[in-house]
């Protein structure tokens, strides 16, 4: 994990990577918003000033004070007076406030957040231009430019390109699950958590929400959460103070070759079902501790992270197909997704 100034709770990753960014929002008034800037056409760096300027006052830096001293992040305005940032940033945090455009600093309270999905909203009695944000995923290869708050440094801007979508971090069954995520190579830095990844039309494309640091070899590797998943969170958060999960009810945990060796199995990837919890959905289906999830949805299951993102995807009621190794024979079960518990 790598620890560097003013990062405030960075993330741990499975690849010793630590985390840091993200943001999101969505509100369809026009007054006191901020517009989408026109670009060459090309989505090219000669864009990247225009993009800045718009954006600029709709992105903060999010100060907290804690139990364990002062952190920061960044924050992305998505409806007047709340503001997205990453639930990393804000938890335990006993006194928040956010710096904006002008230098000014302004109390803001938390209204809820969604740890499964790094997420979290603020509110703040005074009415700032929100962004707007995309309804789908980025194109490989398009412009991004990342907006925010790295290692205190307010307002500042790096460009790149998304260099990839459904992406997930290695957590092996631990929370937050990192999937489903936008990667991109604008250099992302400790305390753009929260900040804003944008494309070439203007409008936020993802919250940033982690990266890999040098020393695990990585050079300009990021992620971000999607604009659509993190504005259907925050809206949640808003309505309801929670987000609602689906819930398969079992503990799962990786499949290692040392594993697939004692059960017998040729599987060169799946998940082991650990537990079971009582009465829930996967009980319900018959499934066991100790059978291994191959397939999901009718497509192999490479790593824990495909059934996290499965089960991101999916809504509580829905019924999800697997394929599970019991015994040495292989089956289907369709287990009725449950409501995640609080």
């Amino acid at each position: 994990m790598v620890m560097l100034p003013r990062l405030r709770r960075p993330l741990a990753l499975a690849l010793a990577a630590a985390s840091l960014l993200a943001g999101c929002g969505g509100n369809d008034d026009d007054e006191n918003r901020a517009a989408p800037t026109a670009t060459d056409g090309t989505g090219s760096l000669a864009a990247v000033p225009g993009l800045y300027d718009r954006l600029q006052s709709s992105v903060v830096a999010v100060l907290v004070q804690a139990e364990l001293g002062a952190g920061e992040g960044s924050g992305v305005v998505f409806e007047r007076r709340r503001i997205i940032t990453n639930n990393h940033v804000v938890a335990g945090g006993r006194d928040i406030s956010v710096a904006l455009a002008s230098g000014e600093r302004i109390p803001a309270k938390l209204v809820a957040r969604d740890p499964r999905t790094d997420l979290a909203v603020l509110e703040v009695e005074r009415d700032l231009p929100p962004a707007r944000f995309a309804e789908r995923l980025p194109a490989v290869g398009s412009l991004a430019v990342a907006i925010g708050n790295p290692l205190g440094f307010e307002g500042s801007v790096t460009a790149g390109i998304v260099s990839g979508v459904d992406r997930a971090i290695p957590s092996g069954g631990t929370t937050p699950e990192l999937v489903n995520l936008i990667q991109t190579d604008a250099a992302i830095s400790p305390g753009n958590s929260g900040g804003a990844l944008v494309g070439a039309d203007g409008r936020v494309i993802g919250i940033n929400v982690a990266y890999i640091p040098p020393a695990a070899s990585a050079v300009a590797i990021g992620f971000a959460i999607p604009a659509p998943t993190a504005i259907e969170v925050a809206r949640e958060l808003v309505r309801d103070g929670e987000a609602s999960h689906a819930y398969l009810g079992a503990q799962l945990r990786p499949l290692t070759p040392r594993t697939a060796q004692a059960l017998g199995l040729d599987a060169q990837g799946g998940t082991v079902v650990e537990v079971v919890a009582p009465d829930g959905p996967a009980a319900e289906a018959g499934l066991r501790p100790g059978d291994v999830i191959t397939q999901v949805a009718g497509r192999p299951l490479e790593q824990i992270e495909d059934i996290l993102s499965a089960l991101r995807r999916a809504e509580p009621g829905e019924p999800l197909e697997l394929e599970v190794v019991r015994d040495g024979e292989r089956r289907n079960v369709t287990v009725e997704l449950g409501r995640r518990p609080g």
